[in-house]
């Protein structure tokens, strides 16, 4: 073994490990050693300014740690000694009106310098205005003694529990709440809403302006916009102050509720400009109005007039005043005699019957149709509204003859005449006047100056009598049928004159039943027999004449 080689070996080693201790940040050198004391030093503050009684906030709290240094020594045992490590904090709001929505804030380590925690926090609506405090307990761990030598470090650790406190002041404002609002949106309709709101602060707003927002686009403001605002001049404290708005609710909006925001932009008394904290209201929804119709009959036929008749139901949820059915189709075959019928007012649920008179053109044609109807009325505010979700089925019947005719004996004698005795029916569903009947005839018949009836008036339904005088010439031909021809010029239910078509009707004519040789021979023998006579007379009277006297 080499035995000069050892004291080089342990100074290359010496040296090496000189080397080595010397690389490591913070070490403490062999011949060092000592003993640092120290503690942290919390305090807390808050940087949130006023705030007003009845709102929501934010507490920004600030923790500062100063530290304390009795003895020092190299920084990472001093920073050991003043850091709390593990803080936690809870503020006791028992005793203040204001309510900290937090419990146990665990908050970590906080060496010296600054930290912010937020703690969010709600003000009671009663609360005076003034300076409160707010206790904070707080507890975390530190090394009060760091020993320290060349064969390692000792640490003297401890829990300290304190109790410190933050400072919030209320403001002495004016500050608002709704205590009341009164009024529903009714879909499809316009509406008005009414809020009370009281000034619940200690000073007065003076030129205040109440402002609202919706926060639904189905919900509008007579502005036409989301918004609307209502100005209520100077507002002291504890007084009330009632506003009102028009508001819209879109036909296809939801029935529920409807939330609005409310501020009230004021000045102090300072006259400062000043903003409350956002308030919020609700208005409820109900049903858009509705009708209904029931017990529908129908009587229209083509070329006639008829009526619909049934029964209206106000549905609600509102009362409807001065309700009015109107026929609302656009058919130009279809002429309502009266656009519409008033059924005065109808409380929710309430019917009431009506009557709609309509002229069916002789243009229209017969078949099933669907006729628009609509329900005009006025709301609870007076307005005029109009209901148009209403509709008609009805049938229209093929036309008819107004009136139809039947002849109790349908011949007559050649070379005759006779009273023709006509059963006249109205087949109108009313009442017609004035009825002027009038009979044609074409040669061989003749009505000569007898061809015309009148008749006062006549019921629906209703069979009356009217006679007519009718000749046959000689020359018509026996057992042959010819036609005569009617029509009626007649006044209406409504007073119009009215013309029907003319109707024809087959009647016999017959061979005389007298015997013996026709009418013209007779007349006419009778004519040579006299013309003979009157020739023998003349001849005897100029025989008489010539003839001398004895």
């Amino acid at each position: 073994m080499n035995t000069s080689r050892i004291p080089t070996i342990i100074v290359v080693a010496v040296v090496v490990a000189s080397v080595a201790i010397a690389g490591v940040p913070g070490a403490v050198s062999a011949q060092e050693s000592g003993e640092v004391i120290g503690q942290p030093d919390i305090s807390f503050a808050t940087s949130t300014g006023e705030v007003s009684a009845g709102t929501s906030d934010e507490l920004s709290i600030a923790i500062t740690n100063r530290g304390s240094i009795d003895k020092g020594g190299p920084s990472q045992y001093e920073n050991r000694v003043t850091t709390a490590r593990g803080m936690t904090m809870s503020l006791d709001d028992g005793n203040v009106p204001i309510d900290v929505q937090a419990g146990e804030l665990s908050i970590g380590n906080v060496p010296t310098g600054s930290s912010q925690v937020a703690v969010p926090i709600e003000i009671a609506e009663d609360a005076a205005s003034g300076t409160y405090k707010i206790p904070v307990e707080y507890e975390y761990q530190f090394s009060r003694v760091v020993d320290y030598d060349a064969y390692g470090t000792d640490y003297s650790d401890f829990t300290r529990t304190r109790t410190g406190s933050i400072t919030v002041v209320v403001a002495d404002d004016a500050r608002f709440e709704v205590v009341d609002i009164s009024g529903t949106a009714q879909i499809g309709d316009d509406s008005d809403v009414s809020m009370t709101l009281r000034n619940t602060g200690a000073e007065i707003a003076r030129g205040a302006t109440v402002g609202i927002t919706s926060r639904s686009n189905a919900l509008t403001f007579d502005s036409g916009g989301p918004s609307a605002t209502s100005y209520v001049g100077d507002w002291e404290s504890g007084e009330t102050r009632n506003v009102s708005y028009g508001v819209s609710l879109a036909p296809d909006a939801t029935q529920r509720g409807y939330t609005l925001d409310l501020t009230v932009d004021y000045e102090d008394a300072n006259g400062i400009s000043q903003s409350s904290e956002p308030m919020t209201a609700g208005v409820e929804a109900i049903d858009e109005q509705a009708f209904a119709f029931s017990d529908v009959d129908t009587s229209l036929r083509v070329g006639e007039d008829g009526e619909i008749t049934g029964t209206v139901t106000n549905q609600g949820p509102q009362p409807a005043r001065s309700v009015v059915v109107r026929y609302a189709d656009e058919s130009t075959t279809m002429v309502p005699i009266e656009e519409s019928v008033a059924v005065g007012s109808l409380d929710a649920g309430e019917s009431a019957s009506f009557r709609l008179p309509i002229e069916v053109t002789s243009s229209a044609e017969a078949s099933p149709n669907l006729i628009d109807f609509a329900v005009d009325y006025r709301n609870a505010d007076g307005d005029r509204r109009a209901y148009d979700k209403l509709d008609v089925r009805a049938a229209v019947a093929p036309e008819r003859d107004q009136f139809t005719v039947e002849l109790a004996e349908r011949t007559i004698e050649t070379g005759g005449s006779r009273t023709i005795a006509v059963d006249v029916t109205n087949n109108l569903n009313e009442t017609v006047t004035d009825i002027e009947a009038r009979l044609f005839a074409d040669d061989p018949l003749d009505t000569g100056d007898a061809d015309t009836g009148y008749v006062e008036s006549m019921e629906p339904g209703e069979t009356v009598t009217v006679s007519f005088e009718l000749t046959a010439a000689s020359s018509a031909t026996p057992d042959k049928t010819y036609p005569i021809s009617f029509d009626f010029r007649y006044d209406d239910q409504r007073g119009n004159s009215q013309l029907t078509d003319t109707m024809r009707v087959p009647i016999n004519v017959v061979e005389s039943s007298g015997g013996g040789l026709p009418m013209p021979l007779i007349i006419g023998a009778v004519v040579l027999i006299g013309g003979g006579c009157s020739s023998a007379l003349v001849s005897e009277a100029v025989t008489d004449g010539n003839r001398r006297p004895d």
